[in-house]
C-alpha cells in the first residue's frame, strides 16, 4: 500500500502551552483557539490530510495549559471543509459508551472526518492525579485492545453485547450510528505489546521518531502479524521538522534547540518515559533508548532527521516510505509559518519523487 498510494501528512495540534519542544527557544507557537483555527486553515491549503490533537490531563514539560482534545477537534472541523481531525481518547478517564456517542455525533455535525487516536498512556502521576487505577503495561494495552473493539463494535452492530475484563455491554443499540465510512482509529506505542494491538484491532499505528532501518523492523513485525489475523494497518511515524534554505542553517537551529533545552524538565520527562519504556516485558516500548537529546522533542522527532533543506527533507520522507511509512505526524517549531512552507516547499517535491519512483517501477 505504501508503494503505490502518495504519502499523508499528519502535524500536531498545538493545544497544549509550551510548544513542541522542551526549549527556552522562541517558538512562535501558541496554544489558544484562535492559533488553531488560523493553523488548521493553513495546513489544509497546504496540503496536510490530517491533524492530530493532544490529551493530557496534567502540567508537565512546559505544558501547563491544555485543552480537551474531543471538544478540540470538534472546533477545528468546523472551521476547515477539507483536514480529517484525529481526536485522542484515554481509556480510563473515557469509556466506549461516552466515546462512540460523541464520535459519532461529531461525525453528523461535520461529515466523516473525525478520527480516534487510541492512547494507553505512560504517566503514572498523571493517573493518580486524576483519581484512575494505574495499570501495568500489559493490561494498559489489554484495556485499550478492549476499547477499540467496543468502539468498532457499538458503530456497527445493531444491538452490540461484550463481555471483556475491562468493558461489558449487553444488547447496547447506538442511533444514530457514525457516517460512513467509520471513524478511524489510530494508536501509537514501540512495545511488543503496541505492535500485537496494533496488528489485531487498529487501522494505524503510531510510533516516535525513528531511523529508515528502525522503521523497517516494526513495519515487519507488525505486517507479518496482521497478515495471520487478516488485518491491515497503515504506518504513522513522528517526526520533527527543520526546513530552511540550507542545511547548515537547519543545523544551526537544532543546535540551538537543544543548547536552550531546559535541563530539569527534559530531566524529569526523561525519568517518566524512561519508566514507561522499561516497564514493557522486553524493555523496548516508548523512549527505552531515548538520549537527553531526542528528549528535547518529547516524541523523538529528532531521529527522523527531517532538519535540512526542502529537497534533503523530500529524500529523506522518500526513505521513510520505502521502510513501510503510510502517514508523517509533524511538529514544528514556529506552526504557522513553518507548515505553510511545508507545503509549498517539501510536500511537492515528495510528490514529484513518489511520481519519479512510480516511472521508474513501470519502466522497469
Amino acid at each position: 500500500m505504501s508503494q503505490v498510494k502518495p504519502l499523508q501528512f499528519a502535524y500536531w495540534v498545538p493545544n497544549v502551552s509550551g510548544g513542541l519542544v522542551i526549549s527556552q527557544i522562541e517558538q512562535r507557537t501558541r496554544w489558544d483557539a484562535e492559533y488553531n483555527r488560523e493553523l488548521a486553515k493553513i495546513a489544509e491549503r497546504a496540503g496536510f490530510d490530517y491533524a492530530l490533537t493532544q490529551i493530557r490531563f496534567t502540567a508537565g514539560y512546559g505544558a501547563d495549559n491544555q485543552h480537551e482534545s474531543v471538544t478540540f477537534s470538534q472546533d477545528l472541523l468546523s472551521h476547515t471543509t477539507k483536514l480529517k481531525v484525529i481526536a485522542a481518547l484515554l481509556p480510563g478517564p473515557w469509556n466506549p459508551t461516552l466515546a462512540a456517542k460523541q464520535i459519532a455525533t461529531i461525525s453528523h455535525l461535520y461529515g466523516p472526518r473525525i478520527a480516534v487516536n487510541i492512547v494507553s498512556g505512560w504517566f503514572r502521576g498523571e493517573f493518580k492525579a486524576i483519581g484512575e487505577p494505574w495499570l501495568d503495561h500489559e493490561e494498559r494495552y489489554l484495556r485499550s485492545e478492549e476499547f477499540i473493539r467496543c468502539l468498532r463494535g457499538i458503530w456497527r452492530e445493531s444491538s452490540f453485547s461484550f463481555a471483556g475484563d475491562f468493558y461489558r455491554f449487553r444488547d447496547y443499540a447506538l442511533k444514530p450510528k457514525p457516517l460512513d465510512p467509520l471513524p478511524e482509529i489510530f494508536q501509537g506505542g514501540s512495545s511488543r505489546a503496541a505492535r500485537d494491538m496494533a496488528s489485531r484491532v487498529s487501522d494505524w499505528y503510531f510510533t516516535n521518531g525513528n531511523t529508515p532501518q528502525g522503521v523497517r523492523q516494526q513495519v515487519d513485525d507488525i505486517r507479518a502479524k496482521a497478515a495471520v489475523n487478516q488485518h491491515a494497518v497503515k504506518i504513522g511515524l513522528n517526526g520533527f521538522v527543520i526546513a530552511r534554505e540550507s542545511e547548515q542553517e537547519a543545523q544551526a537551529v537544532l543546535q540551538e534547540i537543544i543548547a536552550k533545552a531546559n535541563p530539569d524538565a527534559v530531566k524529569g520527562f526523561q525519568h517518566e518515559v524512561k519508566n514507561a519504556g522499561s516497564a514493557s516485558p522486553e524493555g523496548e516500548g516508548n523512549w527505552a533508548k531515548s538520549s537527553f537529546e531526542d528528549l528535547v522533542q518529547y516524541n523523538d522527532g529528532f531521529k527522523t532527521n527531517l532538519i535540512g533543506t526542502p529537497q534533503q527533507i523530500a529524500e529523506r520522507i522518500i526513505e521513510q516510505k520505502r521502510a513501510g511509512v503510510d502517514l508523517l505526524l509533524l511538529a514544528f517549531l514556529h506552526f504557522h509559518e513553518e507548515v505553510e512552507f511545508f507545503g509549498r516547499e517539501v510536500i511537492p517535491r515528495v510528490h514529484e519523487l513518489e511520481r519519479q519512483e512510480a516511472l521508474n517501477a513501470v519502466t522497469v
